[in-house]
């Protein structure tokens, strides 16, 4: 059985078209695996770990730094038990808009959250970081109310889809699809409805692949 983490980067929930799409792509996925497992993570309502001076310090002892302390030790456990959720997935399946050019703060932290060496990442001094994650796959779910990559910088610049995929590849993840619905507030009301439906017919066929 295949189990899939939905990770809802988008505050709007259900008015999210980010988070719609997403959901048309879980529709299209269960027509082909209809025991599919999924786990949906809101990262507005998770309670996720402030990663703060413990957490660093936390994640520091893994290169020799001090033994962490108790207090260090309970943020430590917080984290791994985030990462052990995220990592118990098989896929994963991320509806986040394009804010200020790059991705939802709570995605940041997220992220941040997972970054943690011995279980993301490791590191060899002749080799440089290694990823950790095995045989995982990806799909990346983005909306843009003005940006579209054929308009000048003045409407928009796009910093998340490498982002998302340079980090996945350092966790150790290469299979990573990327799929975007550009310029939503930049169409007419006909071509807006031609631009969702074909953004349907993308995720959809992705979901099949």
């Amino acid at each position: 059985m295949t189990k899939l983490l939905f990770v809802k980067a988008s505050p709007r929930d259900d008015r999210s078209i980010s988070i719609r799409l997403a959901n048309e792509y879980l529709a299209a996925y269960r027509e082909e695996h209809p025991d599919l497992e999924v786990d949906i993570i809101d990262l507005w309502q998770a309670d996720l770990p402030e990663f703060d001076g413990d957490a660093a310090a936390a994640k520091v002892s893994f290169f020799g730094e001090p033994e962490m302390n108790g207090k260090q030790r309970t943020v430590y456990d917080a984290l791994i038990e985030v990462f052990n959720r995220f990592n118990s997935a098989d896929e994963y399946l991320i509806a986040a808009p394009l804010w200020n050019f790059g991705v939802p703060y709570k995605l940041k932290q997220y992220i941040d959250v997972l970054t943690m060496p011995g279980t993301l990442f490791g590191f060899e001094p002749d080799k440089g970081y290694l990823g950790l994650l095995k045989n995982k796959r990806v799909t990346t779910i983005h909306t843009a109310a003005i940006y579209m990559p054929n308009l000048p910088k003045t409407y928009g610049a796009d910093y998340m889809t490498q982002y998302l995929a340079d980090w996945f590849e350092f966790a150790g993840v290469t299979d990573v699809t990327s799929l975007w619905y550009y310029g939503s507030k930049m169409r007419s009301e006909a071509d807006t409805k031609i631009a969702y439906d074909e953004a349907v017919a993308a995720v959809r066929s992705a979901a099949k692949r």
